[in-house]
């Protein structure tokens, strides 16, 4: 266990295994939670990636699985390096303590910035792309306060309340969460604001590849970012079908705090917030709502250690697939239907690890579907189960 100058403790990833951890999250059907298992179930990510082939075909994969491999991975470190940014694996000292408590926190993050503003307690902000000029003039005036009153900021880059929030925290301490690769930013009308950011004036914060540009179905994975990095999320302006709804959506499931700023019955932009603001959201009229609610939990003690941490040495590391027969009895559990994993282990009576195992085998071969709340479930095939 390794400590930082600022107290915050981790594990630093060799060289070594930070290729390995991005070849594994880069291969198919390798997802945040199946990375976890595979280092839980594997001991490393080395022993993983050997393991990557036999896992899918006892899950019933109908092809070979794609697995990065070194040099694609050491060509995206180099990529990094030029653009001035640096990947951070979960167990890390710099990487953000509310997010890698999150259901599928990114294994590593990419980073460009001022790392320190990422060891603050973080409040979220998010609102309307197209934002009034009372929006956004209340927005910097919350955020200056929320600033000032010690606490980051993370928001969207997106235009209208996203950009008035990292406008407003430059000083203080801004985060933006990337939709597309660190060298991809969007929209193309904030360049300046991010020229800023990645100066050293805020963090800039992404789990996709240099390169990549974002895709609409990029942007959901990017709020749950903004969720996670926060002690509570702040929605400002909203319509019934805003993205913001889905990051407060995110933050309700990661048990994080959620905030709405009320608007006119008249307005568009404000049927989300007063929506929310029903189902129990509380109200925003000034910073004083959300310091005060965040006071108890920002003061609490962040449990720093890590998630994720692979052993010294994996040579004696123990890996026993499940039996055939325990292997039918999991599959005889599931269907289309989601059910809770806890749920399966008791209908079953066989060991969690068991079960465990024979799902990551399940998502490996691409068969496996996650649903919120932990739940899974299994698509028949053609009419045949497994």
């Amino acid at each position: 266990m390794s400590e930082d100058g600022g107290g915050r403790r981790g594990v630093r990833l060799t060289e070594r295994q930070k290729i390995a951890w991005l070849r594994l999250i880069r291969s198919d059907n390798v997802g945040p939670a199946t990375f976890r298992d595979l280092i839980n179930h594997c001991g490393s990510a080395e022993r993983a990636i050997e393991l990557l082939p036999e896992l899918s075909r006892r899950g019933g994969a109908r092809k070979d699985i794609r697995i990065a491999n070194q040099s694609e991975a050491e060509a995206e470190l180099e990529a990094a390096h030029r653009f001035g940014s640096v990947f951070i694996g979960i167990g890390e000292p710099d990487y953000p303590s509310a997010l890698k408590r999150i259901d599928g926190a990114p294994p590593l993050l990419a980073t460009i910035g001022n790392l320190e503003i990422a060891s603050r307690p973080t409040v979220g902000i998010v609102g309307s792309r197209n934002a009034s000029v009372s929006g956004s003039k209340f927005t910097g005036r919350i955020v200056r306060e929320i600033g000032r009153a010690g606490y980051s900021v993370v928001s969207g880059m997106a235009r209208g309340i996203d950009a008035a929030v990292h406008h407003a925290s430059l000083d203080t301490g801004t985060i933006a969460a990337m939709a597309g690769g660190l060298d991809c930013p969007y929209p193309p009308e904030n360049s300046d604001l991010y020229a800023e950011i990645r100066s050293g004036k805020g963090l800039a914060i992404s789990e996709m590849p240099m390169g990549w540009e974002p895709r609409a179905r990029d942007f959901p994975r990017r709020n749950r970012l903004i969720a996670g990095c926060a002690l509570g999320v702040i929605v400002v302006e909203a319509a019934y079908r805003s993205g913001s709804l889905i990051t407060a959506r995110r933050a309700n499931d990661f048990g994080r705090l959620v905030f709405a700023v009320p608007g006119s019955p008249l307005d568009p932009r404000a049927a989300g917030t007063n929506a929310l603001i029903k189902d129990g959201a509380i109200m925003v009229t000034g910073a004083g709502d959300v310091l005060e609610a965040l006071a108890p939990i920002s003061r609490i003690e962040p449990d720093n250690e890590p998630l994720i941490e692979e052993p010294k040495d994996d040579d004696n590391f123990e890996w026993r697939p499940p039996e055939e027969d325990e292997r039918a009895i999991v599959l005889a559990a599931l269907g289309p239907a989601p059910v809770e994993i806890d749920d399966i282990i008791r209908h079953t009576q066989l060991p969690a690890q068991v079960i465990h195992f024979v799902l990551l085998e399940l998502d490996l071969a691409g068969r496996l579907h996650r649903h919120p709340g932990g739940m899974v479930s299994v698509e028949t095939n053609q009419g045949e189960l497994f």
